[in-house]
């Protein structure tokens, strides 16, 4: 989930069409035009992450308030939520474990994303806001998650874009070798496994029955909003 409340603005004059902008953006939300050589904003994609302004060489982005804020937020509860529990659980993860720390968005949402048509991690980006702040913790599990529903990665941008290169072995890939090479310098891989079963395995509660203690005013808006938007 992310309440989206800023968006960029581009300074065409200061624009040189280097392409660095839609190479960084998590939801393919800029583009550049052949023609003008300037960048061009899908703004209903962009959901505020300052990737562009942040890179842009030439200071050409400006991020500024918006004038409507948005929720950014898929419902587990939209689809069967067994369903939900079924994937999180075979790609390694137990529902309502967080996935991205930026955003405190759970396994669940970009499962639900999933199953609800979503086949790229940019599209479960610009849907559930994962992958808005650093952009590197959540790769890993949004990967995870679209292999175990069978869907094949692709990179973005013909594998121009910057943020993802592909998955990368979990704990459950680790050749025995490694895990014998290494197991006397401090690394406890098949107890580390057992107690991520464990953790796996442990019973989920859907998010309707779930007790909410949120205290950030912020967040509060947010999670009315989600109520009022949910279905």
């Amino acid at each position: 989930m992310r309440l989206v409340n800023t968006t960029p603005v581009l300074d065409e004059k200061k624009c040189i069409g280097c392409v660095i902008c839609s190479s960084v953006c998590p939801t393919l939300a800029w583009s550049v035009n052949r023609e003008t050589k300037l960048a061009v904003l899908d703004e209903p994609l962009c959901f505020g992450c300052v990737n562009c302004e942040a890179r842009c060489p030439t200071y050409a982005i400006k991020m500024v308030p918006r004038k409507n804020e948005k929720l950014l937020y898929v419902d587990p509860l939209q689809v069967d939520y067994a369903q939900v529990e079924d994937l999180c659980r075979r790609a390694r993860f137990h529902p309502e474990q967080i996935i991205c720390f930026c955003t405190s968005s759970r396994a669940e949402e970009a499962a639900a994303a999933i199953l609800t048509g979503s086949l790229t991690p940019e599209d479960i980006s610009a849907r559930t806001g994962i992958r808005s702040g650093c952009t590197i913790e959540c790769s890993q599990p949004l990967l995870r998650l679209l292999e175990t529903a069978g869907i094949p990665f692709r990179p973005a941008l013909d594998g121009k874009g910057w943020q993802i290169y592909g998955k990368v072995p979990t704990l459950w890939e680790i050749p025995h070798s490694v895990k014998q090479k290494y197991a006397n310098r401090g690394f406890h891989f098949e107890e580390d496994q057992a107690l991520m079963e464990e953790v796996i395995a442990s019973p989920a509660q859907p998010p309707g029955s779930r007790t909410l203690n949120v205290t950030a005013p912020k967040a509060e808006e947010a999670m009315a909003l989600a109520g009022r938007t949910a279905g």
